[in-house]
């Protein structure tokens, strides 16, 4: 639990609640989509989880490695709450996830970020004395112990970055509202931290902001400037990195609406604007970003869900990804259950809601776009599915494939670009 007294575990009050609210949220805005067109896409997702190993490491061999690039298959891995990291293949035509073995190394890995280099994957243990991890990936895709497990400073850590210049590993520690950052050696392994910025202050929800939650922490897409995203003090810090020493330097704060609860943002491509999740009023907000200064100013707001939408219950918004080409934003709602599409205007200034689609299970906590950006995939944390759509290129629309894959309380989905790792594009996950 959360030092600062934030009532019980963010696991356990938010995983509570059911899904509801999702066909009718869809009808609301058929309207405005139904201008759009393009059919559905050929393909069946969906897996079994059949097999699944307990091993830490997967071999396939020579012989596998080359069939798999020969049929388009990916790496994919998926973190967990108690289920350790899920290793698997994705196609990248159909989706189609399948199982080839688990790294159990972690006992609450609820997020995972690879090295540029796609030769090593950093996951967070989002515990009460929240720990680091660096992981070597084999050119087959398994994971093996790298390095010393390093303590992050902070509680609960939620979220993890690898600097551009691959150097450097940032963490959020959810539970008392701090970022840390580790070095990371020439072979991948993390050294001793080498920094630990503590956020005050507090915001006016009871429940959820008696004290600072660093949920986020990214840096921008020049690499000048690193973002952490404050859920409990409605806040959104920039800081420079000093990549001789590992140290951070505050720059600028950003106040969010009061009571919104910053969870997340996403950068659109061209790096001019920012798209940021409000988890506590269920709403996205466009802020532009002077790449110069590391200073967001917001634009405006709106509701992740379609006016007059009953989710069933209270909503809260967390994930978000913008397509590559930046005419598409994406939000998962958890509560209502549903992946939100909105249409990029005034060259990313602006955001417009189309619609809502069922996320293909329940509490989706996370998602994230294939490299090819023609696949997104959702995790449900509350069902144990992950679910699997094909992106319409030209409108941005989601479609189903097939049943969502079955796996234990998926929390994190990192598809990469090729089998390994190796070879991967920049990650656009959030």
């Amino acid at each position: 639990m959360p030092r600062n007294g934030d009532g019980p575990s963010r696991r356990l009050v938010l995983g509570a609640l059911g899904a509801g609210g999702v066909v009718a949220g869809a009808a609301a805005v058929a309207g405005a989509a139904a201008r759009e067109t393009g059919g559905p896409p050929p393909g069946a997702g969906g897996g079994n989880p059949a097999g699944r190993d307990s091993g830490r490491v997967v071999a396939d061999g020579p012989g596998r490695r080359e069939r798999t690039r020969q049929t388009g298959v990916r790496s994919v891995y998926i973190g967990s709450f108690g289920a350790g990291i899920t290793i698997g293949k994705f196609d990248a035509r159909t989706g189609a996830i399948t199982v080839t073995g688990t790294f159990d190394g972690v006992a609450d890995p609820s997020y995972l970020a690879l090295a540029p280099s796609g030769r090593a994957l950093y996951a967070v243990d989002e515990t009460a004395e929240g720990t680091v991890r660096a992981l070597a990936v084999g050119r087959d895709g398994g994971l093996s112990p790298l390095g010393t497990v390093r303590p992050t400073g902070g509680e609960h850590p939620t979220h993890l970055a690898v600097h551009p210049g691959g150097h450097h590993l940032l963490t959020a520690n959810y539970g008392d509202g701090s970022v840390a950052v580790h070095p990371i050696g020439a072979d991948g392994a993390l050294g001793e931290r080498t920094d630990l910025v503590r956020h005050t202050g507090s915001g006016p929800d009871p429940e959820r902001q008696r004290g600072p939650h660093a949920h986020q922490v990214v840096p921008d897409p020049r690499g000048r400037f690193v973002l952490a995203v404050d859920l409990g003090t409605d806040t959104v810090y920039t800081y420079r990195l000093d990549t001789a020493h590992g140290r951070l330097t505050k720059v600028s704060e950003t106040r969010m609406a009061a009571g919104s609860g910053p969870r997340h943002l996403a950068f659109h491509p061209e790096g001019r604007f920012a798209y940021v999740v409000g988890e506590l009023d269920s709403t996205i907000t466009v802020a532009e970003y002077d790449p110069h200064q590391g200073r967001l100013v917001t634009r405006g707001t709106q509701p992740t869900l379609p006016p007059g939408t009953d989710p069933g219950g209270r909503n809260y918004p967390a994930g978000v990804v913008v397509s590559a080409d930046g005419r598409f934003v994406y939000v998962s709602n958890r509560g209502h259950d549903s992946v939100a599409r909105f249409a990029v205007t005034d060259g990313g200034a602006g955001l417009r809601l189309l619609d809502t689609v069922p996320s293909g299970g329940a509490f989706p906590r996370h998602l994230s776009l294939a490299p090819s950006g023609e696949l997104l995939f959702t995790g449900n944390q509350n069902s144990g599915a992950v679910g699997v759509f094909r992106v319409d290129r030209r409108t941005g629309k989601l479609t189903p494939l097939g049943k969502p894959f079955s796996t234990p309380s998926p929390v994190c989905v990192l598809p990469v670009a090729a089998p390994g790792g190796h070879g991967t594009e920049r990650d656009r996950t959030t």
